[in-house]
Formats: structure tokens, C-alpha cells, sequence
């Protein structure tokens, strides 16, 4: 797999490589501690904290284990939150979609559905990726009814998994696509895309 900074342009989104110009915008959507509740990297609701967030991911991308995205709001122009691959395998030809956060505002929208979409698409139609793993807190309810929204396949629980910057042991819920699974998943997020499109002025 050869995974190199992409844009990738939607209807509603557009996922451009992250960097710490987009830092401004990231920190008007970032200050809602709810946004963050679930979050490995704990709160990072200041710029300061955002600055770090950010020139780990980048740093992270240098050593190849991920390749992180800012989302762009195409009517207001502006970052509304980030994404990215992580947990990249070259090797077995699979990674984790994860680290997606978005402005309290954009959440339960259109926007999700989208990102996702066009992350899967890469992955499985450009990248050549065989499985897509996501994964959630298991506390997050929401988060797992979003997976479960896109076509995802619950897959277990990872008791244990991780301690969380607040000392919490979490145990994660895991998801996954896999190739042979994609054409369903795409047709139905399609749908699922035009039938909220059509919803909305």
C-alpha cells in the first residue's frame, strides 16, 4: 500500500492533509469539553493543546504509522475537525480509520457519513486495503451506533484495551469492512447520502 497525503472532496467535505495552518479554525469548533469525553488523546479543547495534538499526528505521518486529515466545510470554507488513518499495516494491506472528532455543530449531520465515505473509498479503491478496522470507547454509545450506521461489522471487545489520560481502564468495541463487504457498504452509504441531500435545503 503505498499511502501518501491525499485530498479527497465530497458533496459536503472535503479531507485535505492536516497541518498546523489549519489550527485557527480547528480551535473555534474544539472548546466544547464534550467533544472529548471519549478521546485517547484526552482534552485538547485550547490551542496550545491543539498545536501538540497536531505535530504528533505529523510526526506520526513522517514515521508512516498514520496519515492524518483536517475536515473542511465546503459552504463555510473553514476546518470543522480531523480524521485519519492510523494503525497502518502495509504489510496485511489494512488500517484504522480513527482520531474523528468534529465541532459539536456538525455532528449528527451529513458530515460523518461523508468522511467516512470517502475514507473507505480510498481505502478499499485506490489504497487496495483488505479490512478497515474502527474502534470505539465501550461507554460510547453513540459512537458505536454511528459505526453501526455506515455497514460496519461489530466484531468484539477488547477488554482492558487501554488507560485513558484520566486514569480510566477502557475497554473498546472493534468494527471492521472488509473488501468483499465494500460494494454493499458503498451502495448503501450512497444512498444514505442521497437520500440526506435530497433532505436538505
Amino acid at each position: 500500500m503505498d499511502i501518501n497525503p491525499v485530498t479527497l472532496t465530497g458533496r459536503t467535505v472535503r479531507l485535505e492533509p492536516l497541518s498546523e495552518a489549519h489550527l485557527p479554525d480547528l480551535v473555534l469548533v474544539a472548546n466544547d469539553e464534550s467533544i472529548w469525553r471519549f478521546f485517547a488523546s484526552g482534552i485538547i479543547n485550547t490551542e496550545e493543546r491543539l498545536r501538540v495534538f497536531v505535530r504528533d499526528l505529523l510526526q506520526k505521518q513522517t514515521q508512516g504509522s498514520d496519515l492524518p486529515f483536517a475536515v473542511i466545510h465546503l459552504e463555510s470554507g473553514r476546518a470543522i475537525g480531523c480524521t485519519r488513518y492510523m494503525e497502518i499495516h502495509r504489510e496485511h494491506r489494512g488500517l484504522e480509520i480513527g482520531g474523528t472528532w468534529y465541532g459539536v455543530q456538525y455532528q449528527r449531520t451529513g458530515v460523518n457519513t461523508e468522511c467516512k465515505y470517502l475514507l473507505l473509498k480510498h481505502a478499499f479503491e485506490v489504497l487496495g486495503c483488505i479490512r478497515v478496522q474502527l474502534k470505539t470507547d465501550l461507554r460510547n454509545e453513540r459512537s458505536q451506533r454511528a459505526i453501526e450506521r455506515i455497514g460496519a461489522v461489530k466484531e468484539g471487545i477488547l477488554r482492558h484495551h487501554m488507560v485513558m489520560p484520566d486514569g480510566y481502564i477502557r475497554d473498546s468495541v472493534y468494527y471492521s469492512v472488509i473488501d468483499t463487504e465494500w460494494p454493499r457498504v458503498k451502495e448503501y452509504l450512497e444512498e444514505k447520502m442521497a437520500s440526506y441531500s435530497k433532505s436538505t435545503p
